[in-house]
């Protein structure tokens, strides 16, 4: 049920960001996508726990493919 609401604000980011933030993103899928597949995935406290490490990751030399 958290997990859905959690997706729920990723969506409104999505629809919101600016290009510029949505586009500079390093990883293949994008951090948000990757949020939404690991709490669809693994539920809300290890799809979030992987999507927060992910987002910490975000940031040079880290990038390329990876998935959930």
């Amino acid at each position: 049920m958290i997990s859905k609401w959690i997706i729920r604000l990723v969506k409104l980011y999505q629809k919101i960001a600016p290009d510029f933030v949505r586009k500079s993103c390093r990883f293949t899928p994008t951090c948000s996508e990757y949020m939404i597949l690991s709490l669809s995935k693994h539920g809300f406290f290890k799809g979030a726990r992987k999507g927060l490490h992910r987002l910490i990751r975000c940031r040079y030399p880290n990038g390329g493919v990876d998935f959930p």
